[in-house]
């Protein structure tokens, strides 16, 4: 398991005055401080790409990654920052392959994060997601916790699991518990479904109730050998281009030896 292994945040949006995270370089810089005090050695700048953001250049996000790095360094601030991109389905489906490699995981053209809608998702939703593998193989799908369809039918997200897509869970869905997302970020996570913890932070103003650690601990209390598993190994699974292989799960007791205090 990963021990005192510095943390992974696969979703973060970190870039200054591009989307709707931070307005400047110093906020971005603030918000890396928290993320590092918060376990995080290493957070993927993940902006939104899609038509409403057109700041989000695919390719300059390497660039502005580096500078922010620089900015890190000069501050005193121990944050890896990787290049990525919170990707909207229908941009993916019209970008140019070249476009597309820009904003998957560390530019590699492995994984991608892909953004769950938040209305009723559409008939042929399946259907266009299973096209985009055929571009890109590995798709973290982006908050499906929050999704009324999902909700409403968890069936349709293990089906989408059972076919190799992951799933990335908000540390704030399983925090706060008691709404829709809630229910449904810890449902997955009880069920071994779920693959992926992350911030999804967009400003330190924000950070303090969607904390990645505290994510983490409401994971361990559900799936106790995978918590740390969610933002350590599978992350960085991801971010090398490599399929995440779950730790064993825990062993079945039966009732016999529950009652003999043996469970």
């Amino acid at each position: 398991m990963s021990g005192d292994r510095p943390r992974i945040d696969t979703h973060v949006h970190l870039l200054a005055g591009i989307d709707d995270g931070p307005a400047t370089l110093d906020e971005s810089v603030d918000l890396a401080r928290l993320l590092a005090e918060d376990g995080v050695g290493t957070a993927v700048a993940t902006p939104h790409v899609r038509p409403d953001h057109p700041g989000v250049v695919p390719a300059e996000l390497r660039a502005r990654c580096a500078r922010l790095e620089e900015e890190l360094r000069r501050a005193g601030v121990p944050l890896k920052v990787v290049a990525g991109g919170e990707v909207d389905l229908i941009w993916a489906g019209d970008a140019s392959d070249e476009d597309l490699r820009l904003v998957t995981f560390g530019q590699r053209g492995r994984f991608i994060l892909l953004e769950t809608p938040y209305a009723p998702l559409p008939r042929h939703f399946d259907q266009v997601l299973f096209e985009l593998q055929l571009r890109v193989p590995g798709i973290l799908l982006a908050h499906p916790e929050r999704n009324p369809s999902f909700q409403q039918d968890p069936r349709r997200l293990d089906e989408l699991v059972d076919r190799g897509i992951l799933l990335q869970i908000t540390a704030s869905s399983l925090v706060t518990g008691g709404s829709g997302s809630g229910r449904s970020a810890r449902d997955l996570v009880k069920r071994r479904r779920a693959h992926v913890i992350a911030s999804d932070a967009h400003g330190a103003g924000r950070v303090a109730r969607s904390p990645l650690a505290a994510g983490v601990e409401v994971a361990a209390r559900l799936a106790p050998e995978r918590a740390e598993w969610m933002v350590v190994d599978a992350p960085a699974a991801v971010l090398a281009g490599r399929t995440p292989q779950p730790p064993d799960p825990p062993p079945r007791r039966g009732r016999l030896a529950r009652a003999l205090g043996f469970g």
